[in-house]
């Protein structure tokens, strides 16, 4: 079930910036918080950030959690770029895969529609996901979080996330179902919009005279006589 909720993103100070090199592993902040106080940090005074300003040394410490997907259609979605833990998760290297790999059929339509929020909205979305019950298998939690990113062409089609669970060693692969999910609209965007090209008037001497449009008369046919 999709819970919305709508909250103002708070804003950075504009005199501190975010190192996430100063957390560690035992700091108080969540992998999920970490990742949002460092985009929250590129949001440049209200803006959403691009995908080229995503710096791994930046993430030093979640990189084994992030992802970075990219939108292929309206609510599919495909990894770019996995951590080990997704990948320990999956069995396998994500990287190409769409991201409806890791959930199970009854939960594909849902994230169908958290695809869509968070990159249309834009929304910063939080999922609670239960792994797949299967015989023999524990089932686990798993917590994610979508951060949406422009691509170089400025439109807004990546997105940078993270996953952690609470899996101690699970037989893998692993899929999941959604049993929460909570989009917080962006507000305050502020969208570059490309200045209007400016028109210059010809100089006198360099423009050719406007002359009237005028029909060319229409000439008769000619018979031409041929002797044989």
């Amino acid at each position: 079930m999709i819970v919305d909720t709508e909250i103002k993103a708070a804003q950075p100070p504009a005199d501190k910036i975010v190192e996430l090199g100063k957390f560690r592993p035992n700091h108080s902040l969540s992998p999920l918080r970490q990742a949002e106080a460092y985009w929250t940090a590129l949001r440049n005074g209200g803006g959403i950030p691009y995908r080229t300003q995503i710096d791994p040394r930046g993430l030093e410490n979640l990189l084994e959690y992030a992802f970075i997907l990219e939108r292929i259609a309206p609510e599919i979605a495909r990894f770019r770029l996995a951590g080990q833990h997704l990948i320990q998760l999956a069995g396998m290297e994500v990287r190409g895969m769409p991201a409806s790999a890791l959930f199970t059929p009854a939960a594909r339509n849902s994230l169908g529609e958290v695809m869509r929020r968070t990159f249309d909205g834009p929304s910063v979305t939080e999922l609670s996901l239960c792994s797949e019950a299967r015989r023999g298998r524990s089932q686990f939690d798993a917590n994610v979080i979508l951060l949406p990113l422009k691509s170089d062409l400025g439109d807004i089609s990546r997105c940078l996330g993270v996953l952690v669970s609470n899996a101690p060693a699970p037989t893998v692969p692993c899929r999941f179902d959604i049993t929460h999910a909570a989009h917080r609209e962006i507000s305050g965007l502020r969208y570059d919009t490309p200045e209007a090209p400016k028109t210059t008037s010809k100089a006198p001497g360099f423009a050719d005279p406007q002359r009237p449009l005028v029909r060319p008369e229409r000439k008769r046919p000619y018979l031409w006589l041929v002797k044989s």
